[in-house]
């Protein structure tokens, strides 16, 4: 069992494990070695792509319980972050996607990483209709990335228009999206990244409906049969159906249960049939 046995994707010029892992259900428990201990079995199981925000944070903060598990930084380990958005004390959001306000989050993100750099930041939108260019802050973003404080550069929420815009500033190496099997919206978009070389990264893939509040039990009956003939959980099948969806696909599902850990590092191993790939389907 190991996440490496998903294959690899090349983001920029950091090649990474297709099986990867999330970081924002980690931050609720009050003892910090349960997660700590969790990133560590993550990265002994071949797991060497994090994602992770400086606004995931309860207890504790993602950005630091990443730091106290794994620091000094394996050489083979990518930590993807996103910004565009910021928590006060009171965990209340905000967006900001000024230039100061974007500087500010990617020094926080390298202030408590520990890092010099940031391997791959994401700028995350809220998409609006007539207020929804990307162009003055995806730039931003490029001149910090000229000043070698980043050194890939993707976005999230966004839609194929969001990618062109992106692209004309700058490479984009990823695009993290909501994405899962009963949520397929975004089935072009995926293909459009294929085409480009650009990563599609999905989140919820397991929560599906759940979105933040954790998995979903809303199973079709497809991959409730699938799981009980293969002998999996349904989240099993509904991840391994997602890392299907593409050699550039890359899943990051994430968990603060080393059981569940290890359940969804199984899953890199599973290849399903052309025949249960379209019963999946629907």
């Amino acid at each position: 069992m190991n996440a490496a046995d998903a294959g690899t994707w090349t983001l920029g010029d950091r090649v990474v494990n297709r099986l990867g892992f999330g970081s924002m259900r980690l931050t609720g428990n009050p003892d910090p070695q349960v997660p700590i201990g969790v990133l560590r079995r993550a990265t002994e199981l071949g797991v060497n792509h994090i994602d992770t925000a400086t606004y995931y944070f309860d207890t504790h903060y993602a950005t630091e319980l990443i730091r106290a598990a794994l620091s000094p930084y394996p050489d083979d380990l990518v930590i993807t972050t996103k910004v565009g958005f910021f928590r006060d004390d009171a965990g209340d959001w905000h967006e900001d996607r000024s230039a100061q306000g974007l500087r500010e989050q990617v020094e926080d993100n390298l202030r408590r990483l520990g890092r010099d750099h940031l391997d791959v930041v994401n700028l995350r939108i809220i998409k609006r209709p007539g207020r929804d260019s990307i162009a003055e802050s995806f730039g931003v973003l490029a001149d910090l990335r000229a000043e070698g404080l980043i050194r890939h550069l993707g976005i999230s929420n966004v839609r194929v228009d969001h990618l062109d815009e992106a692209q004309a500033i700058a490479p984009v190496v990823c695009v993290q999206n909501n994405y899962a099997i009963d949520n397929r919206a975004d089935d072009e978009l995926l293909r459009v990244c294929g085409s480009r070389g650009v990563a599609y990264v999905p989140f919820f893939a397991i929560a599906g409906s759940g979105r933040e509040g954790g998995a979903t039990t809303d199973h079709s009956e497809a991959v409730a049969a699938v799981a009980a003939e293969r002998h999996l959980s349904p989240h099993q099948v509904r991840l391994a159906w997602t890392l299907h969806q593409g050699d550039h696909v890359l899943a990051i599902p994430g968990t603060s249960d080393p059981a569940h850990l290890e359940q969804n590092v199984a899953v890199a191993g599973i290849r399903f049939t052309d025949a249960e790939l379209a019963r999946l389907a629907g």
